[in-house]
């Protein structure tokens, strides 16, 4: 019987493979891959086990900088790949792409990177980034590529020669299933526009100036609604506190709808999706609504302007400007018809540029050079 090739993918949490890796995961199944995810165990973790793919739990501390943890994580990482002896690793995420691509650097694996945003660590710009910036051009010397989400990122990464320029491309994001996220028949006809944010509740996804531009909406309009979806309590500096979103919650400033793994029917009943991030990699939450036919209020910034083509799918507005974003959510609901014709040319850029079959093309031809098939 011929061995099967083992790749394993890699990230900071068992939702992250389970949300973004799973098209990728089934195209290796179908091309003949064995495929092993690893990461810290959660109820997605099951998931993933229930889909039949391999699963094995590694502890990372997402929130911690202590050294001598991450000299175990590294130890950790050693062991399993050691003993799983994959013909190639996938990291996501900032701990798996730096620790991971250490451990597999020891053991000749051939490792390959996705930097899927530079994350708060890059945006606060401090001795911290200084130490990440080091981590990172120690850690990606061995691999065989280094895959960005736009291309501010992967220029900084080559600029500040954290990366060699032969090695680095830019890919759409995790891709976008357009067969599964396709538009939906209008489900509401209550004369109420309603705004989404999806995120995680984090402060540097731009949560304060959605709230404060909410109110100043609000002074103007009372048939809007402000609906804010996504996990609570993350392991992040930037987190926001249960407290926080309750009380903007109880003065009616906006809904708080939770977690979901129904995100397609949340976002149907939108009107427009907002998300005014200091940064990203390639913004899934945007992506998604995109290819429902939403359009999309985001900021000028790396990652963001990637997807947003300023007033035609959507408005671009400057970053931790709350009365800019107001104003562009004013725009919005005077919009009426033409609100739908920028969902329609939001479909078509998703279907252009960010559809998974993308991605899951160019990581296919990545492994085959690897593994020699």
């Amino acid at each position: 019987m011929v061995k099967k090739n083992k790749i394993i993918i890699v990230s900071n949490t068992s939702w992250n493979i389970y949300n973004f890796r799973r098209g990728l995961i089934k195209a290796f199944k179908k091309a003949g891959y064995d495929v092993l995810a690893l990461a810290p165990r959660d109820r997605y973790a099951y998931m993933l086990e229930k889909e039949g793919t391999l699963y094995r739990e590694v502890v990372i501390n997402n929130k911690g900088t202590n050294l001598i943890e991450d000299i175990r994580l590294i130890i950790e990482f050693y062991k399993i790949l050691k003993e799983e002896r994959p013909d190639v690793v996938l990291t996501y995420t900032i701990k798996p792409n730096i620790y991971c691509s250490i451990a597999a650097s020891f053991l000749n694996i051939p490792i390959i990177n996705n930097i899927s945003g530079l994350g708060f660590l890059f945006i606060r710009d401090n001795w911290l980034t200084r130490i990440a910036e080091l981590l990172y051009k120690f850690s990606l010397r061995h691999s065989k590529k280094i895959f960005f989400q736009n291309n501010e990122d992967l220029r900084f990464f080559v600029e500040k020669g954290i990366a060699k320029e032969d090695l680095v491309e830019v890919i759409p994001g995790s891709g976008i299933n357009t067969d599964f996220f396709a538009p939906g028949a209008d489900s509401k006809d209550d004369g109420r526009i309603i705004f989404l944010l999806m995120a995680r509740m984090l402060w540097d996804k731009g949560i304060r100036e959605y709230v404060e531009a909410a109110q100043l909406v609000r002074l103007r309009y009372s048939n809007v609604e402000f609906q804010l979806l996504g996990f609570m309590d993350v392991p992040n500096p930037e987190a926001i506190s249960r407290d926080v979103v309750d009380k903007w919650v109880s003065n009616g400033t906006v809904r708080y709808l939770g977690e979901t793994d129904n995100v397609k029917d949340v976002i149907n009943k939108a009107d427009v999706v907002v998300l005014p991030s200091y940064r990203e990699g390639a913004p899934k939450s945007l992506l998604e609504a995109m290819s429902m036919g939403k359009p999309i209020i985001t900021t000028d910034t790396a990652g963001c302007r990637e997807v947003c083509d300023h007033e035609v799918n959507g408005f671009l507005v400057p970053v931790k400007d709350s009365q800019a974003l107001a104003d562009a959510m004013i725009r919005m609901i005077e919009a009426g018809e033409k609100r739908k014709e920028m969902g329609r040319m939001g479909r078509n850029k998703v279907l252009r540029e960010f559809d998974e079959r993308i991605v899951v093309g160019k990581y296919l031809d990545v492994v085959r050079e690897v593994c020699n098939v």
